[in-house]
């Protein structure tokens, strides 16, 4: 499990460290990380460290001075190390102390001509963007010069990935201690590039944001044993499809029979195309142990929607099914109730405009999650789950844009239902859910059909494993 930390927790275990610790040895744990990373960046582009042209984007804070200490030790090992401040007078003293003492120098203007920058101007205690000084650096920085973070890029709200202004978009991200949740949430973790976690020693708690990886997922998938059949490992309901749109139905079943549930039930106007594609579907109404509804279902059947959140089962809401949920009904379930709508359908639950919600995902699907007493996975460039009562969000770290296609999000919602019916908490289905689906994407490469990610779930499922 990839874990991530909110900038009060971060501090808090930095200052119970640093009241263990002779001053100045934890920045000086960070400064040698990175300047591990970036002498591996060079090494691999030009073969060496020694005479390669370094600039360092200084800024007053800590980040700036760990910026400076490890400019010293690339200095060391013969690199032109040059510090651009932010502000002059309000460089980190030790550093560009031990930086001078290197060899290195100061300049007031960026270099045309580097191999590499360093991007110390903000720390994580950054909100709303870069100011106007520390913009214009950024706008300086060459084109095609590779740019390493450090701990996070500059303008990128540590807490939450939201960029409210100019900001750094870094190749490498050097980070300390911990996860911060704006490294892997977008739109911050799109500017993060590749992240690499520097260990200084922290003691943390409980997480605010964790990402599964393989051997989560592995855990979490249900298996049969020898005594399964096909009622006990599951039954997952789908009413889904319409006239106007019969291929979500066969979309949602698709992902469904691939979820690891023992047997689908269709109930909807499309039988005729699901059980031309996927005869091993069973067709009208039976028992399940949980129901996904709302792909393609068209407008006019919210009575539907309502009768099943009545019911006793694990219901997956998706899609025309999200149209006027009553939360009051939600909150009142004593079953799972996942929710999964994109960020227009967020929006019109939340009553905001589309661009509050991908601007402020991670605030976003907690308000949701609260005010519905559901869980709810947030589609988009990172899918987010969030479950009421404060647990940690899941992020996911699959995804690729090339999901971003018609009916991709209706394979979704009939796997992760499948995952419910199997007997996965709304919370374990829909991150495990969003995983396989982005891996199965991955596998298919692109441009890809919906269907083609369905296609792809057993080999994803067969990845988790190995």
């Amino acid at each position: 499990m990839r874990t991530a930390y909110s900038v009060e927790t971060v501090r808090a275990a930095e200052r119970e460290l640093m009241a263990r610790l002779p001053e100045g040895a934890l920045m000086l744990r960070a400064a040698a990380g990175l300047a591990a990373v970036c002498a591996g960046l060079l090494t691999r582009r030009r073969g060496r460290v020694y005479g390669a042209r370094v600039v360092l984007l200084v800024g007053p804070g800590d980040n700036g001075g760990d910026a400076l200490y490890a400019g010293a030790r690339l200095a060391r090992r013969g690199a032109a190390v040059t510090a651009v401040p932010m502000d002059p007078e309000r460089m980190h003293a030790g550093g560009l102390a031990a930086l001078r003492a290197a060899g290195g120098r100061v300049a007031q203007a960026v270099p045309q001509r580097s191999d590499l920058v360093v991007d110390g101007l903000l720390g994580i205690g950054g909100r709303g963007g870069l100011r106007p000084a520390g913009a214009a650096l950024a706008e300086r920085i060459p084109p095609g010069v590779p740019v390493v973070a450090v701990d996070l890029p500059s303008g990128v709200d540590a807490d939450t990935g939201e960029v409210a202004g100019p900001a750094v978009t870094a190749d490498v991200t050097v980070t300390f201690g911990a996860y911060k949740p704006g490294l892997l949430i977008d739109p911050g973790a799109s500017r993060a590039g590749a992240v690499h976690l520097v260990d200084i020693g922290l003691e943390l708690p409980e997480p605010e944001v964790e990402a599964l990886q393989h051997a989560d997922v592995a855990r979490l998938l249900p298996e049969p044993t020898a005594t399964s059949d096909k009622y006990r490992r599951g039954v997952v309901g789908i009413v889904a499809g319409s006239a106007q749109y019969p291929g979500a139905a066969v979309l949602a079943v698709a992902g469904a029979l691939r979820g690891g549930a023992g047997a689908v039930r269709y109930v909807g106007p499309a039988a005729d195309s699901v059980l031309a594609r996927y005869p091993e579907t069973l067709i009208g109404p039976g028992r399940v142990q949980a129901w996904v509804i709302g792909p393609g279902l068209g407008e006019g059947r919210a009575g539907e929607v309502a009768d099943l959140l009545a019911g006793d089962a694990a219901v997956l809401v998706d899609a025309d099914g999200l149209r006027g949920l009553d939360p009051a009904v939600l909150r009142a379930r004593t079953a799972p109730t996942l929710l999964t709508p994109h960020a227009g359908e967020a929006a019109a639950l939340l009553g905001v405009a589309r661009e509050s919600v991908e601007a402020g995902r991670l605030a976003a699907v907690r308000r949701l999650a609260e005010r519905y007493g559901a869980t709810v996975l947030l589609k988009g460039s990172t899918t987010l789950v969030a479950s009421a009562g404060g647990r940690p969000v899941r992020v996911n770290p699959t995804g690729t844009p090339w999901l971003a296609t018609a009916g991709s999000g209706d394979v979704l919602s009939g796997l992760a239902g499948s995952l419910l019916a199997g007997g996965l908490s709304g919370a374990d289905a829909g991150a495990v859910g969003a995983y396989l689906h982005g891996l199965a994407a991955r596998r298919t490469g692109g441009p890809l059909l919906a269907h083609q990610v369905a296609e792809s779930l057993p080999s994803a499922w067969r990845d988790t494993r190995s």
